[in-house]
């Protein structure tokens, strides 16, 4: 069962494909910043995350700008259908340049707590760890110039300026996770 806008976060401990950005595990309080977290389930394969790389690695920027941690998660690294959401190959993509800690959800666990359905998608959690916002970045991540919604941002806004987020959950948009049965 998801937790839902309000809710603590559910904690966790993975093993990090990126380990010289931040511990080769990190945990829910290692990704903390001291105004919250913007964590990511996403995967290497779908066209939905890769439409979003510019826009999730800017993200990241902005969050470390403003005191909030990021991170990724590997939802799909544990589906030996999908090797190219493999561990091995998280890592590889860590190595070429991915400018954030990018965790693997090994069993899936993770993914199930938080309710995850979609890679990409976006969980704002407050400095407190509770979620602000769950939902799509916006409503267009295969090309960024037809998007007519910016949500995942307006909330960030809001949340930043200390307003209550007006619309705190949406539909993702992307390929589903990948579950091993």
């Amino acid at each position: 069962m998801a937790f839902t806008v309000g809710n603590q976060a559910p904690d966790f401990t993975l093993p990090n494909a990126h380990p010289s950005m931040g511990a080769s595990e990190m945990n829910l309080g290692d990704v903390m910043g001291e105004k919250g977290a913007i964590v990511v389930f996403s995967c290497l394969h779908c066209p939905y995350v890769v439409g979003n790389i510019g826009r999730i690695e800017g993200l990241a920027q902005r969050a470390g700008e403003n005191g909030l941690g990021f991170v990724a998660i590997n939802s799909n690294a544990a589906n030996p259908d999908y090797a190219s959401d493999s561990a091995q190959r998280t890592t590889e993509a860590c190595e070429k340049g991915v400018p954030y800690p990018f965790l693997i959800d090994t069993v899936q666990s993770v993914s199930k707590a938080w309710g995850a359905e979609r890679t990409p998608e976006f969980y704002l959690l407050d400095g407190n760890g509770s979620l602000v916002y769950r939902g799509r970045y916006d409503d267009s991540p295969t090309n960024p110039q037809m998007a007519t919604t910016s949500d995942m941002m307006d909330a960030l806004d809001q949340y930043l300026a200390g307003e209550s987020v007006q619309n705190s959950q949406t539909d993702s948009i992307g390929c589903s996770v990948k579950w091993i049965l």
